[in-house]
């Protein structure tokens, strides 16, 4: 067994600055990042201790003062199984609960221990939205989450479609299949009939005192039309690296992609039109 704090995996500044450059990520870039500690190599049972660190550290220095970093958080809501019962009963049931604060609210753990630790990392600016709720750091990090909708705040005025309209790129680095949260703007941009929608409720902290209030927004869980197969952004993902229009690399030990956010989002939308519209008679 290694000894505490011991690392085995290889991997430092030197070598992630590198792999990163070599990859396409420049100074000035708005990047969306999308990672896998574990699969990088920089995961506490190889790495030790600060592996998050050391790459928060490497990508900040790789876009400088001018670039901007984004990355989806999500909120960890004690109370967030209230949002499968009946709406009619989740007021009642939320009430004298502890409010959400989007300020110390842990990011959501399906996104990450990176993600984590760009929310605690000193500078970083958090949005309030408790539902789609993001971390940036950088030049524009403050114009990036500003204004953003309460109801569908992955859709227009959202950072999603800032990230889409700046020319940013999202950056996988050995993430799920099933992780590219800018798909979630392409699903505003497909023009489908009966797109599936949905409601989260919350008890929030308010000027008054405690409340309950909600948010409407399309189906970011269970998804915005009935599909048969595996997670559709899943299969989205994997039929736009076939054709070859991104950048792609190994960062550490992971297999790594830059993507365009406008091209993938707009294939994306294309692609729902084509898969998830409903059969014609």
């Amino acid at each position: 067994m290694n000894a505490p704090g011991v690392r085995t995996s290889g991997i430092d500044r030197e070598r992630l600055s590198r792999d990163l450059r070599q990859l396409g990520v420049c100074p000035g870039d708005l990047v969306m990042v999308h990672a896998s500690l574990r699969k990088i190599g920089l995961a506490r049972t190889d790495f030790g201790e600060g592996g998050a660190e050391l790459l928060l550290d490497v990508l900040e220095d790789m876009v400088g003062p001018t670039g901007t970093l984004l990355m989806t958080l999500g909120s960890h809501y004690e109370m967030d199984w209230v949002n499968l019962r009946p709406v009619e009963e989740r007021g009642t049931l939320l009430s004298g609960s502890t409010p959400f604060d989007h300020h110390s609210a842990p990011a959501m753990k399906d996104v990450g221990w990176l993600a984590e630790a760009f929310r605690n990392r000193q500078g970083t600016i958090v949005s309030a939205n408790p539902s789609g709720r993001f971390g940036a750091r950088g030049a524009r990090a403050e114009e990036l989450l500003a204004d953003q909708p309460w109801d569908d705040y992955y859709g227009p005025g959202s950072p999603l479609h800032k990230l889409y309209d700046w020319g940013g790129r999202i950056l996988r680095l050995g993430a799920d299949p099933d992780t590219v949260t800018a798909l979630h703007y392409a699903e505003y941009l497909a023009h489908l009939p009966d797109k599936r929608r949905t409601r989260w409720d919350y008890w929030l902290a308010g000027e008054e005192g405690p409340q309950h209030v909600w948010i409407e927004c399309l189906d970011d869980s269970e998804g915005i039309a009935n599909w048969p197969d595996e997670d559709y952004f899943t299969v989205i993902l994997r039929t736009y690296l076939r054709l070859g229009r991104h950048r792609e690399g190994r960062v550490g030990r992971s297999r790594s992609e830059l993507i365009l956010a406008s091209d993938l989002v707009e294939f994306g939308a294309r692609w729902m039109e084509r898969n998830l519209a409903p059969a014609r008679r």
